[in-house]
């Protein structure tokens, strides 16, 4: 019996070291390309993922993302996920990778396989364009929003600690206010138009396309003075999945032949670009 039980654990260590058994089998990428189609979670987040006037998903993320998948010779297939839960909809494979100006962090990291940087970001303080002078004199007391789950949110509440590339900490420049999160960045700046909020902290690469003059929010500004940290965006796929080396070299391709520049300039994201 002994002898039986030994000579299986030899077969089973002898079938791991074989190349090429443990990895097809666990492999994102065969998983993905044997379906034809990676699903991608993004929330609404202009100028990176958002419907045009004619109800067309359109966006630097939603642009990028197709052009890597035509690369990758699969389908690109969007859908919606509440922020907060992108992790649990990623690991249980209702969607294949979180494209979505993700901010990248150490705990992101630690739980979630994530891409090379590809744009560079920051957080900025919105408000009501006729109380900048006021709000910026002094935060204290004021009613604070950010979208559950956000880059804004972890500075605000120090989940996301500050790196070092920061000039004032979030945490401590906030510590007075009343904070209340938001489900999205959308209906954090929602929130400081209708007035229930004084301020948001949302990435500036949203806040600096959408506030202001010929805007939705053109009562609103977008204030970066205050330099919370340096954040970059990445694309995010389950921990350990091979999927991350293939898009990171799609878009060095792409990059390299020229598509990925003008896509940036389309959407006024070409200084922001890693390149």
């Amino acid at each position: 019996m002994v002898k039986v039980l030994s000579m299986v654990l030899a077969l089973v260590m002898l079938a791991a070291l074989l190349p090429g058994c443990a990895s097809k089998a666990d492999s994102d990428y065969k998983y993905i390309k044997d379906k034809g189609t990676m699903i991608i979670g993004i929330t609404q987040y202009p100028p990176m993922n958002f419907y045009d006037d004619s109800g067309k998903l359109t966006g630097f993320d939603t642009e990028l993302a197709e052009a890597v998948c035509a690369k990758l010779g699969i389908k690109a297939e969007f859908i919606e996920i509440n922020w907060d839960s992108k992790e649990v909809e990623l690991n249980s494979k209702n969607i294949d990778c979180i494209w979505n100006g993700m901010c990248i962090t150490e705990e992101r990291k630690q739980n979630m396989s994530i891409s090379d940087p590809y744009m560079n970001n920051e957080q900025a303080i919105v408000m009501k364009a006729d109380r900048e002078d006021e709000i910026m004199k002094s935060v204290d007391g004021l009613t604070l929003t950010a979208e559950a789950g956000s880059t804004g949110e972890g500075k605000v509440d120090g989940s996301i600690k500050d790196d070092g590339t920061q000039d004032v900490s979030a945490k401590e420049y906030f510590a007075k206010c009343n904070y209340v999160p938001a489900d999205s960045m959308a209906k954090a700046l929602m929130e400081v138009k209708s007035g229930t909020a004084d301020m948001a902290i949302v990435d500036a690469t949203l806040a600096l396309y959408n506030v202001g003059p010929g805007t939705d929010f053109e009562d609103l500004v977008a204030n970066t003075d205050i330099n919370f940290g340096a954040q970059q965006f990445g694309i995010a796929f389950r921990k350990g999945s091979d999927m991350t080396a293939k898009v990171n070299d799609a878009i060095k391709a792409l990059s390299n032949d020229g598509t990925v520049s003008p896509i940036a300039a389309k959407y006024g994201l070409e200084d922001a670009l890693i390149k």
